[in-house]
């Protein structure tokens, strides 16, 4: 499969898989929109057409290994025949068995121009890999590219060409004020046909398809297929609104559904690629969770929103700032966190050594916190949550929440291998078809938290989980370090 579009992954529908591919949207900013669509977009077309460029690379594969001979008894009939067929096969031999001669493999992809000095947007899957990167127009003209900057986690990758003239270019416009039904038209170069227009309308927004940790797709029902990767989706006024990156495809064919990037989220990355030919993330050091209804319940948050800090990296920004684990972010530098997967994106696009307010709910209580952006680490590690409990005393173990407990102690922890900053109440045995087997909890595992409250013996859990059922709690929240002491929040239901 070339560059052009790849094959991303299955989306649990049989059948179907996610091909990479680039959408564009149809423009008609000089023509009303009919119950039936755009009259035209001819014109609007005629304007952009020249900005979309056809992405051509080349890359050197070196050739499989020689097919070996097939081992035959000494002194067997056959075994002149085939040593002499196989050897008239064989190319020549590097002396560790790889073939010396090479092929050359080509793809091809979508992109366009946003400077007019030469700076082109694609796919970063389009160009990956490649030893020669062409950019071809529509007029005809070819222009060797350069990379600027890549960057895998979104997808984009940013090339520049050096034109005689100045280049037809198009900008970005708000992707954040794009409504479901509006008409967007794409232009790319599906099966390397060149300069094909596609119209459609934005399906969904918001769109996460498991494809990295900023998902944030546009959907549109505008034909996109292999090749497109990398082309612009426009709006009605001719403006960039997303880059088209995969599709949902049996074949690698258009079938109405397929994902553009956003440009809220494109813009700034590919100007941080220009600037510093890499992407700077923020970063604030929390592990964080989903909050599901259970655990709203038990942390009293009415509904479920907000995204649940699980650990907090020790010395990193959130633990100066004092957020600590069991908070619930709902806002992040004036933005709603709706649900888990909002805060990162936040997070990743705000300025590094900005100061900005954080608003948790802890213990029941909004609290805002001020906190400071640092850089995403290189090797980009979750960070460790630094979540001390009482010293473990003895005690027998217990049964309760369909766990059988007992207290830390240092046979415990070397039979299933504990850190010794981890420190609750280990966990012997679940209860086949209990609530807490539900939940994935095994023996070997740790609860350091009960209701935001330290334990440190069975006994502890028993009497948080009989004060929680006097206040007519539903479920238990439990914080459950696992043995190298990754933590996360489960709520057990107390009935």
């Amino acid at each position: 499969m070339s560059a052009g579009s790849r094959l991303l992954s299955a989306l649990s529908v049989p059948g179907l898989a996610l091909v990479a591919a680039l959408t564009c949207a149809v423009p008609a900013p000089a023509f009303s929109a009919s119950a039936k669509g755009p009259d035209t977009v001819a014109d609007t077309a005629a304007i952009v057409m020249d900005a979309v460029v056809n992405i051509s690379t080349s890359q050197n594969v070196a050739a499989s290994r020689g097919v070996p001979t097939p081992q035959l008894p000494p002194g067997s009939p056959f075994e002149d025949f085939f040593d002499e067929f196989f050897k008239r096969r064989q190319q020549p031999d590097d002396g560790e068995g790889n073939n010396n001669r090479s092929r050359r493999v080509s793809s091809l992809g979508s992109g366009f121009v946003i400077d007019p000095a030469g700076l082109i947007v694609t796919n970063n899957h389009v160009i990956a890999d490649a030893d020669e990167i062409y950019a071809n127009f529509n007029d005809g003209s070819k222009l060797k590219a350069e990379l600027v900057g890549r960057d895998p986690k979104t997808d984009l990758a940013l090339l520049r060409v050096k034109p005689e003239k100045p280049l037809t270019a198009v900008k970005f416009g708000n992707s954040d004020v794009l409504r479901v039904g509006d008409w967007v038209m794409a232009i790319g170069n599906p099966f390397g046909l060149g300069g094909t227009l596609t119209v459609g309308v934005v399906s969904a927004r918001n769109r996460n398809i498991n494809s990295g940790p900023y998902d944030n797709f546009i959907q549109t029902d505008a034909a996109i297929n292999r090749g497109n990767s990398g082309g612009p989706l426009f709006n009605m006024e001719g403006e960039v609104i997303g880059i088209n990156t995969a599709i949902i495809s049996p074949s690698g064919g258009s079938i109405g559904i397929g994902f553009a990037v956003p440009s809220a989220t494109a813009a700034p990355i590919l100007a941080q690629l220009e600037q510093f030919k890499e992407v700077r993330r923020g970063w604030i050091g929390v592990r964080i969770q989903s909050v599901t209804d259970e655990i709203a319940e038990s942390l009293g948050l009415g509904r479920a929103r907000g995204a649940l800090v699980g650990g907090v990296s020790d010395g990193g920004p959130a633990a100066k700032a004092d957020i600590k684990a069991g908070d619930v972010v709902v806002r992040f530098d004036g933005k709603d966190v709706k649900e888990m997967r909002d805060l990162p994106r936040i997070v990743a696009d705000t300025p590094v050594g900005k100061d900005v307010d954080v608003v948790v709910i802890r213990k029941g209580k909004e609290e805002t916190l001020r906190i400071t952006i640092a850089r995403m680490p290189e090797d980009e590690k979750k960070a460790e949550a630094d979540t001390p409990s009482p010293s473990p005393k003895a005690t027998a173990s217990q049964r309760s929440l369909g766990l059988e407990l007992t207290a830390m102690s240092d046979e415990l922890r070397r039979k299933f291998k504990i850190k010794e900053g981890v420190a609750g109440v280990v966990i012997l045995s679940v209860d086949r078809g209990s609530a807490a087997a539900d939940k994935g909890l095994k023996p070997g595992q740790v609860v350091v938290e009960v209701s935001q409250e330290a334990v440190s013996s069975p006994a502890d859990i028993r009497k948080r989980v009989e004060a929680l059922k006097r206040d007519g709690k539903k479920s238990a929240l439990l914080l459950v370090a696992d043995p190298e002491g990754q933590v996360q929040f489960v709520a057990i239901p107390l009935t």
